[in-house]
């Protein structure tokens, strides 16, 4: 058993992910109703990334702030500039592929007892009221906008602390960080789990009525992945971006897809961001930051299921208000809540910008809860791997210019 345990651990994560995936597949078409009992593995999984990761960001957030040195330079503002150029164009591509491949939507019920925001003032007041949130209460709703205030308040707080103290709080941080380590090594238990219970409970049938809409949204948010991400981070690193871009795909992707929560694939993209040997100072914040305002796929999903209405009612739009859209989904996207079907509550709200009545707004959110086994997934692990994705990009570049800035020294 010893050695078949260690012949398992000497697999890479991604493959034994895969194995996972195949296994939870095969059972769910053979025998579903003999083995229900193990989507709770899934469930555990994914509780078990939940309720780490917040206080994973409070810790390692607090202690990478206590012992940062006046005039030690961090990535954050190049991080946030591409979180913003990233979410933008995502919209951008989702105004644009909706007037290449119209779509019009049999509209239906199955949202009523959803809320949305009524504005855009809603939304940014929302945020505000996030950022002083009482730090127990932050924990417990998983706010990360409230515990990165308090974790960076804290933090700067302690930075005249003695030695000692700043020392049990990188314990801390390294011990949690352990944790989420453990709890990662059984991610290909927990996703075979996960895939098992929505092949078995969603099934694909019902997304064979919305094809059309689904192949625009899955496809502008792969040419998001694979086209305007690379160029992005071509641009900033004058490099090959494919093999960072898979990388992120491959080892974050994955267990966004099916987590489906920016904010559990947290831990996850700590992980992976360790491995690349990325700034613990930058990653700490620029992570659950990034699971919080850098959402490229809810960009996507906002435009494209607007645009969508827009058509099914004949409303004629012109290059002003499609601008107008792109820069309001990028926007709506960043206050979307990283959690599964966030972004469809900021569909009203982008609706409004037509004059489309509420009434109808909410049947296209309906029509999101419906595709959104597939929808919701995608756009998830483009989110999340987008986050490592740039927070690598920032400091790649920055090296880039170190090391250009050494060699004219140099040359001089």
């Amino acid at each position: 058993m010893k050695d078949l345990i260690r012949k398992w651990d000497q697999i890479s994560l991604v493959k034994r992910i895969l194995i996972g995936i195949i296994i939870g597949i095969i059972l769910a078409i053979t025998i579903p109703d003999a083995v229900k009992w193990i989507t709770i593995f899934g469930s555990l999984f994914v509780g078990a990334l939940k309720a780490v990761a917040p206080i994973l960001v409070l810790f390692l957030v607090m202690s990478a702030i206590s012992k940062h040195k006046s005039g030690q330079q961090t990535n954050m503002k190049s991080i946030l500039g591409l979180y913003a150029i990233g979410t933008f164009l995502a919209g951008v591509t989702g105004v644009i592929a909706s007037f290449l491949f119209p779509v019009s939507l049999t509209l239906t019920t199955g949202a009523e007892g959803v809320t949305p925001p009524s504005g855009i003032v809603e939304v940014l007041k929302s945020l505000l009221f996030n950022i002083v949130d009482n730090p127990v209460n932050a924990l417990l709703n998983a706010n990360y906008i409230g515990i990165l205030t308090w974790a960076i308040v804290l933090g700067i707080a302690l930075k005249h602390a003695s030695d000692s103290t700043k020392d049990m709080l990188s314990n801390f941080s390294d011990a949690i960080s352990q944790l989420v380590k453990w709890v990662i090594s059984l991610a290909p238990l927990g996703i075979m789990g996960l895939v098992f219970d929505a092949i078995v409970t969603s099934g694909l049938s019902a997304l064979l009525d919305y094809g059309k809409l689904l192949l625009v949204l899955l496809g502008c948010m792969f040419f998001v992945a694979l086209v305007v991400n690379p160029i992005i981070v071509y641009m900033n690193t004058r490099k090959n971006p494919f093999p960072l871009v898979l990388q992120c795909l491959r080892e974050s992707g994955i267990t966004a897809f099916f987590t489906r929560s920016s904010a559990a694939n947290i831990p996850v993209n700590m992980s992976l961001c360790e491995k690349l040997k990325l700034d613990k100072d930058t990653y700490s914040v620029s992570i659950p930051l990034g699971a919080t305002i850098n959402m490229a796929g809810a960009a996507v999903t906002i435009s494209v299921l607007t645009l969508a209405a827009v058509h099914t009612l004949g409303i004629q739009v012109d290059f002003a208000t499609a601008v107008i859209l792109s820069v309001l989904s990028a926007i709506s996207a960043a206050g979307a809540s990283g959690v599964a079907g966030g972004s469809l509550l900021l569909i009203p709200l982008a609706c409004s910008l037509f004059g489309i009545p509420n009434d109808i707004a909410m049947q296209v959110v309906g029509v999101g809860f419906i595709i959104g086994v597939l929808q919701d997934s995608c756009e998830t692990a483009l989110n999340s791997s987008s986050d490592v994705l740039f927070t690598a990009t920032a400091e790649y570049a920055k090296n880039r210019k170190e090391g250009k800035g050494l060699v004219n020294k140099k040359t001089a």
